[in-house]
């Protein structure tokens, strides 16, 4: 299955016309006989034509073709399955790349186990840990099963003869930068490495109908390394991500020929392994008895999944003439252009001079337009030191006019916090259906929506001093929240 080396004669070579001087690459000048232009091609192999070869099976039409072949089996593991599109599908390559310690291998370990059995044999082969380090994992994460076979190697030859030993349904290669063909010059995780052992594996799958996993390591840049080829190659392409000092873990697809790719899974990290997170909401909320300022939760969504997210937010008098800005899980560009709103649309010029710290819980990265609305109310609150009312959630883009705009899936976002137990909601206008018992404020401008704080308050904070029940239509709802309207039917 090696590729073929290319020979001396095979490849061109350049010679001087005027000394004979010879070199396996093109120069303006020679530098033995310092002649320009005098360099030129010899050697160039001949142009080869492919001849039809025998079909070895006849195309038909495609209705007769069989698709129970491309029917997906479950990993057991159901948050991996949701992002694959059901689960593995026999001959389907998939490529999981993140940054080192994120919890690749545990994920894939873990995988490993579950997938195995009697009729499904798994091959799990290692080339970055021994096989008694593995051990040690499985031992640790509970992942032993009879049907489960480990290797450690790094010679592509001997991976595919363990294929041939094992004959296995699911092969998981950590990682794919460490295993080497002989027959290819180049260290392990070089370019043309990685194009050979990514194409002999992705042949083996195919031909024996295996469903095969592949370890990539990320660049500094967080994209994937080694060559762009790879992922053209592969069916599924996956990012593992995750801040390592937090538990949550996040994989996304990036491409997949099997299903959608704006699923997102959710696991959490621990000391016993890895686990799915089915309602993930409960690591970015912060429970408490009272109502602190400085707080603001929103719903974000992930892919297709709605999560509640809980935004926070400190100022406190400045000791340095140029202000701290500091964030967390926040865009830096997103939470400076919400104090320049705040400061000329809202007339609150108290962020100005103070130092500013903002920050999201459990290590959740809030980076789309919809969370800018609970990021201005946090930083409103924190400013005059005033809790924004209970059970309240704020979806919106907030623009540089001050106006509030429309955003994606504000029904599937208030249908999760409708689920979570929040009864009150700050959304752009016409936000659609709303789920029965929640009240919704349409909130046309970032001066409508500061009105939840309590009117002294904001009047100290530099706000507007109208009263927030009348600012708001005369009619005040449940925990002090401003109702711009009744709530609709359904």
């Amino acid at each position: 299955m090696a590729a073929r080396t290319k020979s001396a004669k095979d490849r061109p070579s350049y010679r001087c016309t005027e000394c004979g001087w010879t070199t396996a690459k093109w120069l303006g000048r020679c530098p033995e006989c310092q002649a320009w232009g005098t360099v030129e091609e010899y050697g160039t192999p001949a142009v080869r034509t492919t001849a039809a070869g025998r079909v070895s099976s006849a195309a038909l039409p495609i209705g007769q073709v069989d698709g129970r072949q491309a029917t997906a089996r479950s990993t057991g593991v159901a948050e991996l399955d949701r992002v694959l599109g059901g689960g593995l599908v026999p001959g389907a390559v998939v490529l999981l790349a993140g940054e080192p310690g994120v919890g690749k291998s545990t994920l894939l370990l873990d995988v490993a186990a579950k997938a195995a059995g009697e009729e499904h044999p798994t091959l799990y082969v290692t080339g970055e840990e021994s096989a008694s380090q593995v051990r040690l994992r499985a031992d640790r994460i509970g992942a032993i099963d009879d049907h489960l076979y480990l290797a450690a190697e790094t010679d592509l030859s001997v991976v595919l003869g363990h294929l041939d030993a094992v004959k296995p349904s699911l092969l998981v290669l950590d990682s794919v930068q460490t295993v080497a063909s002989p027959e290819i010059d180049g260290a392990p995780g070089g370019m043309a490495q990685v194009r050979e052992v990514a194409g002999a594996l992705i042949r083996a799958s195919k031909e024996r109908g295996m469903s095969t996993l592949l370890v990539g390591h990320v660049t500094k840049d967080g994209a994937i390394a080694g060559p762009r080829l790879l992922e053209h190659l592969v069916d599924v392409v996956l990012h593992f991500e995750g801040d390592r000092h937090a538990r949550l873990r996040l994989v996304r697809g990036v491409k997949n020929r099997y299903g959608a790719t704006d699923e997102v899974g959710c696991f959490e990290l621990h000391d016993e392994g890895i686990t799915g997170l089915a309602d993930p909401s409960g690591l970015f909320l912060t429970r408490r008895a009272e109502a602190v300022p400085g707080t603001c939760l929103t719903v974000t969504l992930e892919g297709r999944r709605p999560l509640v997210a809980e935004v926070q937010a400190l100022t406190v008098d400045s000791q340095i003439p140029s202000p701290r800005r500091t964030t967390s899980g926040l865009e830096t560009s997103r939470v400076s252009m919400m104090l320049a709103v705040l400061e000329q649309r809202g007339r609150i010029s108290a962020l100005g001079k103070r130092d500013i710290y903002s920050a999201t819980v459990g290590g959740v990265k809030l980076s789309e337009p919809a969370a800018d609305l609970a990021v201005a109310l946090a930083l409103a609150s924190a400013a005059s030191d005033t809790p924004l009312p209970k059970n309240l959630v704020a979806i919106g883009e907030v623009g540089l006019a001050g106006e509030v705009r429309r955003v994606t899936g504000v029904q599937r976002r208030l249908a999760e916090a409708h689920r979570l137990g929040f009864t009150h909601a700050l959304v752009p206008g016409d936000p659609g259906k709303v789920p029965p018992g929640m009240r919704v404020i349409e909130v046309a401008d970032i001066a409508d929506a500061l009105r939840v704080l309590p009117r002294g308050r904001r009047a100290a904070s530099g706000g507007r001093e109208s009263d927030a029940a009348a600012a708001a239509g005369g009619e005040t709802a449940r925990d002090g929240v401003p109702s711009r309207r009744p709530a609709p039917a359904d």
